[in-house]
């Protein structure tokens, strides 16, 4: 990533905006280097399942699944269902959309090995089939940021929601340590070439949620070794610079976080 670069990638003029997104996802699960497991099998599950809280040290602290039991709760682009087998196997009632086809049968598969049920489909965030207020919950944790339209989506995620319901979400930082590190390094971020890509700042993460009676942001994902890239560059990231980027005050670099993590309240009609 060059500095001068904007934060958006979109499709080239003239492309199908949702198809060029489709076949991207439906091409790219996110992580799938961390397994040498088949694809779609059990032990491929619980190899993502591990790394993805291995680097997000810090979701179950801050997102307690525990908390929603009963409650019925909407993720919408759930991946492969690794955070969606969590909140159903803590007792949420489950509903769960992805725009790619590929990824709605993972993460079918993924709650089916489980015995965890769940109501998957395809559909797209920005137009969503659901009545209004049908949800106690929304989840959108790194969905935003590939989205054509996050005005669209979050006023789709708002919709679905019952008045006081809860909207969790999360976009990347533009003013973060790891996009300074990308462009440092040469090393371009996770599914930068993905369509749609975006990154926010925290003051324009906070206007895309005005409709929303109340929201609180809090920056996260700091550094932690990592066994997704090899070589020199890899070496110095956990050898040096994840230590001593974390001996520094987190009152100081907690801008800098990654990751800005919302919880939003929709207000009462």
């Amino acid at each position: 990533m060059s500095v001068g670069r904007p934060p958006v990638a979109d499709p080239p003029a003239g492309v199908d905006a949702d198809a060029a997104a489709r076949r991207y996802w439906d091409t790219h699960v996110h992580d799938d280097a961390m397994s040498s497991a088949p694809i779609g099998s059990r032990q491929f599950f619980e190899d993502l399942d591990r790394y993805r809280f291995e680097k997000l040290v810090y979701l179950p602290h801050l997102v307690d699944v525990a908390a929603h039991r009963g409650r019925r709760l909407l993720e919408v682009g759930c991946g492969i269902g690794i955070d969606l087998a969590r909140f159903a196997r803590h007792g949420a009632v489950v509903t769960a959309i992805d725009l790619s086809p590929r990824q709605v049968d993972l993460a079918r598969a993924n709650l089916e090995w489980r015995g965890l049920p769940g109501d998957l489909r395809v559909m797209n965030g920005e137009r969503m089939d659901f009545a209004d207020g049908s949800f106690d919950v929304a989840y959108a944790h790194g969905v935003l940021q590939y989205t054509r339209d996050p005005h669209a989506m979050l006023r789709e995620i708002h919709r679905v929601l019952r008045p006081g319901g809860e909207a969790i979400l999360m976009v990347y930082n533009r003013h973060s340590w790891l996009r300074l590190l990308s462009i440092v390094a040469g090393v371009d971020l996770e599914h930068e070439r993905a369509p749609y890509f975006r990154l926010h700042a925290l003051g324009e993460f906070r206007r895309l949620l005005a409709g929303f009676s109340r929201v609180d942001i809090v920056p996260e994902r700091f550094p932690v070794r990592s066994r997704l890239h090899r070589g020199l560059k890899a070496t110095v990231y956990n050898g040096a610079f994840v230590g001593l980027f974390n001996a520094l005050p987190r009152r100081l670099v907690r801008p800098l976080g990654w990751h800005l993590v919302a919880r939003a309240v929709k207000g009462a009609p």
